[in-house]
């Protein structure tokens, strides 16, 4: 008997030391990653090529350099960076931009996303001889557009607003576009069988499902969120958040992408709204901006580890085929879905069509979904060379000349008259957020109030100055104002927004029961008619 206990206690040991070992070659392998990470940056902005593109070259060679293989695991990828991601770019956006452009986005990646799925395996299935399964195992992996690329390149090269909205939604829900279809066709993989009313009952099912578990936690985080009162124990009820809705979305079979799509967009626009100070604010913002570079530096990077270039080379004239299949199905649902778009939204320019149809990047979640394919798959490690190889032409092509194509297009030009305004407006929302921290610390008792009068005092005159300016440029002819390429002027969008929040005040007031419905209706359908003669920026 002790001698069996001995030998448990030694097996316990060996097992805690090979887990040492392994936390210690992971550190050691993590700060290799970040310092090329680091050598990656600063080449890139020489080179003046995208960080994201970077990174996937230099993790090419790592394997050789490493004692011991790395790879970018599909559960990892899933569970972990999947919903930062998704989280970070979902407290970032403005809802009322959203809604505005809510009509082509839902098109887009939507019935978008599928038939370009579709048109996709149908061309691999004729043109590479795959089965069916396998064709649209490949279409759903490559349907979506990778959000990192495109955003990466919006940020060094300014585009109109309301196009960089449209790409942002688009890729911000064609992720859970994809992963609810791709569990679709693993069921059809496993199942043998799913009728087309089947699989549209399930897709509403999953999509509906994610959105309630979305709105439930998202609103339930929000008292939660006001009754802390320091920055730190928001960051983990914000982690707690992005990470526990995925799996309770996953747990109840519904799409977990849909409900941290869902659960952020609510905490980042009436969570971090509501009586939150400045400094907390920024530094919410300012992890997740952190931790959404970090896992992206970390994806591309594996990305590139993972690619085999000896298997690349063999199936190049396939690989080729498949990146001409996935530009054909997006040429076939951008141009006659965004063309019918005028019968009942504002028209989307030509030359922005142009930039989605072209920007149309593949990224980590093409990848991560490849390594999920279903192990028994016939030729499965055929398919995922296929999708590997595809990424990497695409960061390597269509990454690399996305900021030609943006400026190519002359989507980037600006008037300088715009120039001006934005200055103006900057130093207006500046000194008036500094004016509303003055009067917290007044409140407080942080501040002495002569001191408080003085800088206060100080900030008045810059807003004055810049309100003079503004007025002098609005008074001005209304031409000069106007942005190119088809945009308004930015006060078009100034009356936007206030027509917008008329038309809630009087919603709120016959919701509340102040105002009669024949009342306000009326109004509202003044604002709606005026809400028409008038363009989003």
């Amino acid at each position: 008997m002790a001698a069996v206990r001995r030998e448990s206690i030694s097996q316990v040991k060996i097992a805690f030391l090979n887990v040492i070992v392994d936390v210690t070659q992971l550190v050691k392998v993590s700060i290799i990653l970040l310092l090329l990470a680091t050598g990656v940056a600063l080449l890139s902005r020489r080179l003046r090529i995208p960080y994201v593109t970077g990174l996937v070259l230099a993790g090419l060679p790592i394997t050789e350099l490493l004692s011991r293989p790395l790879g970018l695991n599909p559960s990892l990828v899933l569970n972990l960076f999947l919903p930062i991601l998704i989280f970070e770019a979902g407290i970032n956006t403005d809802v009322s931009r959203l809604r505005s452009t809510f009509k082509p986005i839902a098109l887009l990646a939507g019935p978008g996303a599928l038939l370009s799925s579709g048109i996709i395996a149908l061309l691999l299935k004729f043109g590479l001889g795959l089965s069916w399964i396998a064709a649209l195992f490949v279409g759903v992996t490559l349907a979506n557009t990778d959000t990192v690329s495109m955003i990466a390149v919006f940020k060094e090269i300014s585009v109109p607003s309301r196009l960089s909205t449209i790409v942002e939604g688009e890729t911000l829900f064609n992720d859970a576009t994809a992963l609810v279809s791709f569990n679709l066709v693993s069921q059809v993989y496993s199942t043998g069988s799913l009728t087309l009313l089947e699989g549209i009952e399930q897709l509403v099912f999953i999509s509906l499902g994610g959105c309630v578990v979305g709105l439930i936690l998202g609103y339930l985080s929000i008292p939660v969120f006001a009754r802390l009162d320091d920055a730190l124990s928001s960051l983990l009820l914000t982690v707690a958040v992005a990470l526990g809705t995925f799996q309770v979305g996953q747990s109840l079979d519904v799409s977990g992408a849909v409900a941290v799509v869902v659960a952020g967009l609510i905490f980042g626009n009436l969570g971090l709204s509501r009586n939150t100070s400045a400094s907390n604010r920024i530094t919410l913002l300012s992890f997740w901006e952190y931790a959404s570079f970090t896992v992206n530096t970390f994806i591309f990077l594996l990305i590139g580890v993972e690619i085999d270039l000896g298997t690349l080379w063999k199936t190049l004239p396939a690989i080729l085929f498949v990146v001409l299949a996935y530009q054909v199905g997006r040429l076939l649902t951008v141009y006659p879905l965004l063309a019918g778009i005028r019968w009942f939204d504002r028209a989307i320019p030509l030359r922005w069509q142009h930039l989605l149809f072209l920007g149309n990047i593949k990224g980590s979640l093409s990848m991560a979904l490849a390594l999920s394919l279903p192990t028994t798959l016939p030729g499965r490690e055929i398919l995922i060379a296929l999708v590997f190889g595809s990424v990497l032409v695409s960061l390597m092509g269509q990454g690399l000349s996305l900021p030609w194509v943006v400026k190519r297009l002359k989507l980037s030009q600006f008037s300088e008259a715009q120039q001006q305004v934005e200055e103006l407006q900057a130093e207006l929302m500046t000194s008036k957020a500094a004016q509303d921290e003055l009067d917290s610390l007044l409140k407080s008792g942080v501040l002495p109030k002569a001191v408080y009068e003085e800088m206060r005092a100080a900030y008045q005159l810059r807003i004055a100055k810049a309100e003079k300016a503004l007025r002098e440029l609005y008074n001005r002819r209304p031409e000069k104002l106007s942005v190119q390429n088809g945009e308004l002027s930015k006060l078009d969008a100034i009356r936007r927004r206030l027509l917008l929040a008329e038309k809630g005040a009087l919603n709120e007031a016959m919701r509340k029961r102040i105002l009669s419905e024949e009342i306000a209706q009326g109004r509202i359908r003044t604002i709606d008619e005026q809400l028409l003669k008038l363009e989003d920026d």
